[in-house]
């Protein structure tokens, strides 16, 4: 099973920057997020990587010597999120699933992607969120860990970004209806940024097939 690599991004002192490069890559992921094209997990990851770096470099040249988190952007339940790259296998469209019997409310079902049987885990259930309809542009974020991997439902893809640790806050207790234990803190755009490594090694996310 593949599994996600814990790697650093900071451009190198003196190294010198491909944007042509960079800004094709960048053009093929968003053919992904927007025409529900799939690439193979790798080269998902690498796409994820090479835009949020663009995005930094175009943004703020100074993001790259700072302690930074690439992260993917997505809406669920009309709330804005962000969560690690590190942890972020790919992205899928959500089809084909079935429900499993006997797993926790929180658990939407199983799918298919590409051979490998996944889990799908819909988050605001799992934390107690409002919750909202499925629509058709409903996408699968496909976490992974050492542990684990499984899916999260998302309402939308809205694409990736850098954030600068420094600029993260704290989130005030009672604000948000999630567990601390699951939240990095607020970015300056509002984003709420997701602990990806408590997630995905969180025991309740592991599902009991035989109990299904």
């Amino acid at each position: 099973m593949k599994r996600a690599t814990h790697n650093t991004s900071s451009q190198p002192p003196g190294t010198t920057i491909d944007w042509d490069e960079i800004k094709r890559k960048v053009a093929s992921l968003q053919m992904v997020i927007e025409q529900k094209d799939i690439h193979l997990p790798e080269e998902t990851r690498e796409l994820l990587k090479q835009r949020a770096r663009a995005l930094a470099l175009k943004e703020d040249p100074e993001v790259v010597q700072q302690e930074h988190m690439e992260i993917i952007v997505f809406r669920l339940g009309g709330e804005t999120y962000g969560i690690e790259t590190e942890f972020v296998r790919e992205v899928y469209p959500l089809k084909d699933y079935t429900p499993l019997p006997g797993t926790p409310s929180f658990v939407l079902g199983i799918m298919n992607v590409r051979g490998q049987i996944v889990s799908v885990i819909d988050l605001r259930r799992f934390f107690g969120l409002p919750e909202k309809g499925l629509g058709e542009l409903n996408k699968v974020i496909i976490l992974s860990s050492d542990r684990m991997e499984f899916g999260i439902l998302a309402d939308v893809v809205e694409g990736t970004g850098t954030v600068v640790l420094k600029d993260v806050v704290e989130v005030p207790p009672g604000v948000i209806e999630i567990g601390v234990q699951y939240l990095k803190g607020v970015t300056k755009d509002h984003v709420v940024l997701l602990d990806a490594e408590s997630i995905v090694n969180d025991e309740k996310m592991i599902v009991n097939e035989e109990g299904a």
